[in-house]
């Protein structure tokens, strides 16, 4: 089990899966009180990040450097994290309502 006190000792591991305009601030944000991983399936999005660069222009090149976040693209890494916060978009269906159902 997770605890505060493990989370704020940096014993226990944040990841933030999805670093989009929401999951990378969230992360950012995150890192300066926990031990962040920060997930993201494309490995480009990882490099770019690595670097200091933030597509989304939410993060400036200075704060991104500063935040202490692992960055990876690798899901073997999520299983060393006792907490999981899951920011990536909602499916809509063809109609633009969120599909929080599993499709067919």
């Amino acid at each position: 089990m997770v605890t505060f006190e493990s989370l704020i000792s940096r014993k226990s591991k944040v990841v933030v899966v999805g670093l989009g305009y929401v999951g990378l601030p969230l992360a950012v944000h995150l890192s300066k009180h926990f031990e962040v991983v920060g997930y993201d399936l494309k490995a480009d999005r990882i490099k770019e990040l690595e670097t200091g660069y933030d597509r989304t222009l939410e993060i400036s090149k200075e704060d991104l450097i500063k935040a202490k976040i692992f960055f990876t693209s690798d899901p073997k890494t999520l299983s060393s994290c006792s907490l999981i916060i899951v920011a990536v978009p909602t499916p809509i269906d063809e109609h633009r309502i969120p599909a929080l159902t599993t499709m067919p």
